[in-house]
């Protein structure tokens, strides 16, 4: 895929860089861009941006005993009867009186609690004892007694002193901001928001609002309107590069940038005193010093440049070769369809490199290669992990049949809508990179491999053209793929997913049958439940936060991949907390949809009322398997006689086998071990593998 040729300006017959594909690209993109300075900003302006430092609340909050309700701060003990009103106290004011048994008073919702109250009667379940103008209450019955300690939010209750408020890399949504107001924080630590230039090249180029319209070989810039919108959603700042043109009173528009229009440096500003009006116009034409001169006055200003057009292989195409004088070109060419020609480099300015992206003239190449590549550079600029800026992948199945590339694996614009428990996936129809058209309701891009056809109901992965969720923040060399609540959590180095909590299924669809032991585990493990994390019990709702970290998932990863006989490629996992409806959802996904091979969840089998994993399954199996759920028990029971309390379950759903095992590691390890003797067995006989050993002696060879 490259040649010796000469590297010359239009010398060209075939491209010297080798086409490489788009997680390579992605995996350099993200190396190179790293996050911005630190600075600050007010409050008001932190909104969008990502917390550059840890924030802790310095006081207790309530820094007071808080009521929570309106009504009568009272003595516990005292219970139900008549008692006279020491005084009244609001929101905002400070109290003034100590209540003694006996005596109680006023209090509204959020005031402080007066000393010696230890509990608050709300205002429904008490009576005014009016005075003798029939208006002042001098008392209140206290129709119903409360306990200690009722209706009042202790110091601290919401936050504690020195308590995490919100962790650095977290974006700043508009709770966080009033999270940040809560605990005094008037200057906000962020990272800077990153400046992008965005150009078009190419002298067929004029902009829209050219009133002369299109005519003699020339055509509207859309690509620069597009980024630039673009940009904006992602929350970055941008620059209109280019040309400054000038309509001076002779109506003649003139370049300030353009040597070829005839303007020259040295009377742009008698061009700018004559001028009735100025627009700065980002298309530059295909011309070598034109291109040079722009990139050097506009590259110190701006963070990333965002070029579109010349970098194919015509005589006129000057970016590439240009960006490779300049700079270091990182990569050329992508093996992808549209996008091929999709160019990455930096440029040294001032000892700072700057990240250029050289993308394809033909809008749609533009933008599919935006999506793929631009948005999770500028996520990562901004001070997100690289697994929060890789791109978020999920699965979606066909509508109708699609016609594949031979050559190219391709990302087909499509429309996907959530429909009866799944993803769904429709066209947008003709696909040309020249077609905009097929952008304008596509939401989502369908990765498509290499072939000839694909039929209808196949299931494909999707990424979404805008940005739908941030990822968990796992480090960064894991990429996070979410979707319908699910996640599947690659290594980005291993190029193979990985079990993240407690649940593993295995995808079977389009697999070739073979006689050897062999199940794909779609490793979602999925948290209904995780017990005794250090020491501590702690159920998935902490797991699922992120407040706990999963031990058993990694076990049960290891256990199944080093189990003889059966060859395990985890693709898919999921954390879900304690929920019936959840775990189901999940589970009934990856049995009818992904028609995983084998799905086992670790935790919520125990007696605690939050162990639902159990009710969640059965009503989902077709058949039971007893057999299997008497050898995990004993397993268990072999170590500690509490496994008597366990509430494993094992069965089917259409061709999966579904276990659900303990929370804790080493327990996981204990059933796994004693399954291991059948399970690769069991697998080919609910896949209808064949076995020659259960032929007779005159069964058909």
């Amino acid at each position: 895929m490259s040649c010796n040729c000469s590297d010359g300006v239009g010398s060209l017959r075939n491209s010297p860089y080798d086409m490489i594909p788009m997680q390579r690209a992605i995996d350099t993109v993200l190396g190179l861009a790293k996050p911005l300075l630190k600075t600050s900003v007010p409050l008001q302006e932190a909104l969008g941006s990502v917390l550059a430092e840890t924030v802790r609340s310095k006081e207790p909050l309530p820094p007071f005993r808080a009521s929570v309700m309106d009504g009568y701060a009272v003595v516990a003990s005292d219970g139900v009867g008549e008692f006279p009103i020491l005084s009244r106290v609001a929101a905002g004011d400070a109290p003034g009186v100590h209540v003694t048994p006996g005596r109680v008073a006023y209090v509204t919702t959020g005031c402080p609690v007066p000393d010696g109250a230890d509990a608050v009667v709300k205002i429904e379940d008490t009576e005014a004892v009016l005075g003798e103008d029939g208006k002042t209450e001098v008392a209140v019955k206290i129709l119903h007694a409360v306990q200690s300690g009722t209706s009042i939010r202790p110091i601290g209750h919401d936050i504690a002193q020195g308590e995490v408020i919100v962790e650095a890399g977290e974006v700043i949504t508009p709770a966080v901001l009033g999270l940040l107001a809560t605990v005094g924080i008037a200057s906000v630590p962020i990272y800077k928001i990153p400046v992008v230039g965005v150009l078009s090249t190419g002298s067929e180029l004029v902009d829209a609002t050219d009133a002369a319209g299109i005519r003699g070989g020339k055509i509207r810039d859309s690509n620069r309107p597009m980024l630039l919108a673009y940009m904006q959603q992602l929350h970055v700042k941008t620059v209109d590069l280019g040309t400054l043109l000038i309509w001076t009173r002779d109506g003649i528009a003139r370049s300030s940038h353009e040597r070829e229009c005839g303007v020259s440096f040295a009377c742009e500003h008698e061009l700018l005193s004559n001028a009735v009006w100025l627009a700065c116009v980002g298309i530059c034409s295909d011309s070598w010093d034109s291109l040079r001169d722009l990139l050097f006055s506009k590259l110190p200003s701006i963070d990333v440049l965002i070029t579109s057009g010349g970098v194919s292989m015509g005589e006129h195409d000057l970016v590439k070769p240009l960006l490779k004088e300049l700079g270091t070109v990182h990569f050329g060419r992508i093996h992808m369809k549209p996008g091929k020609p999709t160019t990455v480099a930096t440029v040294p300015i001032g000892g700072v490199d700057k990240l250029v992206f050289a993308l394809p003239g033909n809008p749609v190449s533009c933008l599919v290669t935006s999506c793929l590549l631009v948005q999770p550079a500028l996520k990562r600029l901004r001070g997100h992990t690289i697994a929060q800026s890789s791109p978020v992948v999920f699965q979606a199945r066909l509508l109708h049949p699609l016609p594949l590339d031979r050559d190219r694996p391709e990302y087909h614009r499509a429309v996907v809508r959530w429909e009866k428990n799944e993803w769904v996936a429709t066209s947008t129809g003709v696909q040309a990179s020249s077609r905009l058209l097929s952008c304008r309701h596509a939401n989502a891009l369908l990765h498509l491999p290499v072939g000839t056809h694909l039929a209808a109901e196949s299931v494909v992965e999707c990424i979404f053209l805008s940005d739908m969720v941030y990822a968990l923040s796992l480090g960064d060399s894991w990429s996070v793929e979410i979707a319908l609540g699910q996640c599947c959590v690659r290594d980005r180095r291993a190029q193979s997913p990985i079990a993240s909590s407690s649940c593993i299924g295995s995808c079977c669809a389009n697999r070739p049958e073979s006689a050897r032991p062999s199940v794909r585990v779609d490793g979602g493990h999925f948290f209904p439940h995780c017990h005794e994390l250090d020491k501590a019990s702690k159920v998935s709702d902490s797991v699922s936060r992120g407040d706990s970290t999963d031990r058993s998932g990694p076990v049960m990863q290891t256990t199944l991949t080093e189990m003889p006989g059966l060859a395990v490629e985890i693709v898919q996992a999921a954390v879900v907390a304690d929920e019936v409806d959840e775990i189901q959802n999940v589970v009934r996904t990856w049995c009818d949809v992904a028609h995983v091979d084998l799905i086992v969840t670790s935790g919520g089998t125990g007696f605690s009322p939050r162990d639902v994993t159990p009710e969640a399954v059965k009503v989902l199996l077709d058949r039971d398997a007893p057999g299997l759920v008497h050898k995990m028990l004993q397993a268990s029971l072999d170590v500690t006689p509490m496994a008597i309390l366990a509430r494993p379950v094992a069965g089917m759903r259409g061709h999966t086998l579904v276990l659900t095992l303990p929370g804790k590691p080493n327990a996981v390890v204990e059933t796994l071990t004693a399954l291991a003797p059948v399970l690769p067995h069991a697998l080919h006989l609910l896949q209808d593998v064949s076995h020659h050993h259960h032929k007779g002696k005159n069964a058909l060879q």
